[in-house]
């Protein structure tokens, strides 16, 4: 399972690098607006829409709300919808200590969860958008923000393996550990105040980059919990077989789509990106 996820990751990063590397344009947008659309579709499904009329039919509004979004984003909306989103994954954090809440196959909790899915993606979508326009270092700052997520995963892995005792949240995925998380902050840290410092921020600014990064690394870890409750709920192990030893593209991004609403609200706030 290790070599096929090794393998997979291989494949995956450069292909997302080269993403990254487009310019700021509606390509690029729309590139990610699909990958996202894909991840809806797999969590439509988690949160109990199994008919594929009415799912077709849900991506089919999420297309038209993104194509909206695109239209109006660099506009006052796009500080709104990552505080939005931001704040969406404190509320998360409340579903996570009532690990039960909305686990009833009912059609309000599929409403509820379809309704979380808005406020998981279309921030998500509007942060990538932001950070990549950013003048002189989108696409950079893109790339940092994404290998902070993909090295604190690592750092969890390993370390969570070799420390990991103290379970993080033993009723919804019991193989996070405290250790795992700590880890994890360590390594997303260590990549981000690197990154920091290749892109010229300096001084106190580092120190900033390294709490902005920590509060990213602690949404990470938010989104992948949630994301696990989704399929503990639904009674699956991943959320689609797309990707060998990965499972399906949102047990990729899950982490991805809390830590970007937070990095790219702190680095806006902070004004690091300029």
């Amino acid at each position: 399972m290790l070599l096929q996820r090794i393998l997979t990751a291989l494949v995956l990063a450069p292909l997302a690098i080269l993403i990254i590397l487009l310019p700021p344009t509606g390509i690029f947008a729309g590139i990610v607006a699909l990958a996202f659309l894909a991840a809806g579709w797999e969590w439509a499904q988690l949160s109990g829409l199994h008919s594929r009329p009415w799912r077709v039919a849900l991506l089919l509004v999420a297309a038209v709300v993104f194509a909206l979004l695109w239209r109006s984003h660099a506009t006052a909306l796009t500080p709104l919808l990552l505080a939005a989103g931001a704040a969406w994954w404190l509320l998360a954090c409340l579903w996570l200590r009532h690990f039960a809440f909305a686990a009833a196959p009912t059609r309000e909790n599929r409403t509820l969860k379809l309704l979380a899915g808005a406020f998981v993606i279309f921030p998500t979508w509007v942060a990538l958008v932001s950070i990549h326009a950013r003048v002189p270092h989108g696409h950079w700052w893109t790339l940092l923000a994404l290998v902070i997520v993909w090295a604190s995963d690592i750092g969890a892995y390993f370390s969570g393996r070799t420390f990991g005792r103290r379970k993080l949240a033993p009723q919804i995925s019991p193989g996070k550990t405290w250790a795992g998380a700590y880890g994890a902050m360590v390594a997303g840290v260590l990549v981000a105040e690197a990154g920091g410092w290749l892109l010229g921020v300096r001084g106190a600014a580092l120190l900033m980059l390294a709490l902005l990064t920590a509060l990213t690394v602690a949404a990470s870890i938010v989104g992948d919990l949630i994301e696990s409750l989704m399929k503990r709920h639904a009674q699956v192990k991943d959320s689609g077989t797309l990707f060998p030893g990965h499972g399906g593209l949102l047990d990729r991004l899950d982490s991805v789509f809390a830590a970007l609403p937070v990095f790219a609200a702190g680095l806006a706030l902070l004004g690091l990106d300029q």
